[in-house]
């Protein structure tokens, strides 16, 4: 993937301080190790499932993120990316995009969501519209997940390390997707609908809005890669692998348990590549009504 030489967002910050850990989070889990971390749990879902406290919680003080290093710019420079895509989208729409704000934190941080450690996983908290991403995720996909070095087989060290960008902005973006859902009003649907049904009712409506942020996802990069031509060989590949890796169903057997379609939240594997997949093929948001109807 290519991403140096363009401009990083100015709402990356760096968490000064964290609240303490709430336990009955998805930490508590251990499923194939990083592969929960990949994508962690939308804190709204958890809301619904008792695993997250939420509500009145203050978030972490921050300020602007000034780290040089590689992961930080990168993060600053993807966030820059889907700034300009839902902008663009929503003007089209005749709309304002509001652009969120992404936390990079280490270990632990408090949110209008609740409290989270680093096994929460990257979430969005439509509580303050943040993205929160702990500093060693990319560490953590990199050495669990296997993604660093030359996938490709070409031999060339300048390879080396870009292997596994794109599934990483994949992750950036699909949180991003829930910030648009937020924007939409959808977040605000879901939420009210799954207070009003069963658990499995409520489950179900998760999985919908896990897999449209997964379109959405698939949008931006269409979207972008029209504009800025950032993709290399292999990386649609790798971001469906990643898709794939983190069906529900998969994380259930990886883990030993049972497969039972009423606990999912996330969808499985094939649906995540597909709706990855639609918004990828159309670059278009109408093509990501998960739902149809169910709202």
């Amino acid at each position: 993937m290519k991403w140096q030489g363009r401009r990083g967002s100015s709402n990356v910050r760096s968490s000064r301080g964290g609240g303490k850990m709430i336990g009955g989070g998805i930490g508590g889990i251990i499923i194939a190790g990083i592969l929960w971390l990949v994508f962690g749990v939308n804190p709204m879902t958890a809301l619904q499932t008792g695993q997250v406290v939420a509500g009145g919680g203050s978030s972490t003080a921050s300020e602007p993120a000034t780290s040089d290093d590689r992961d930080t710019q990168f993060v600053k420079v993807v966030l820059a990316d889907t700034e300009d895509v839902w902008h663009q989208i929503f003007n089209e729409a005749g709309s304002t995009y509001q652009e969120p704000s992404l936390i990079l934190f280490n270990g632990q941080v408090s949110s209008a969501c609740g409290s989270a450690s680093a096994a929460t996983g990257p979430f969005y908290c439509p509580g303050d519209q943040t993205i929160y991403l702990d500093t060693s995720f990319f560490v953590e996909m990199r050495q669990n997940l296997g993604i660093a070095g030359d996938q490709q087989g070409s031999g060339d060290q300048d390879n080396q390390g870009k292997a596994g960008d794109f599934a990483q902005a994949y992750v950036i973006s699909h949180e991003v997707g829930h910030h648009v859902q937020t924007l939409l009003g959808i977040t605000q649907q879901v939420n009210e609908a799954g207070r009003q049904v069963s658990r499995a009712q409520a489950n179900k409506l998760s999985v919908m809005q896990e897999l449209q942020a997964d379109c959405f996802a698939g949008v931006w990069a269409q979207r972008n890669q029209e504009r800025v031509q950032f993709l290399e060989a292999g990386d649609i590949d790798e971001a469906i692998n990643a898709a794939g890796q983190i069906g529900d169903d998969r994380l259930a057997r990886a883990s030993g348990g049972a497969v039972v379609p009423d606990n999912f939240t996330h969808g499985t594997s094939q649906q995540r590549v597909q709706w990855f997949t639609r918004g990828l093929q159309s670059g278009n948001v109408q093509a990501c009504d998960t739902f149809s109807g169910a709202l």
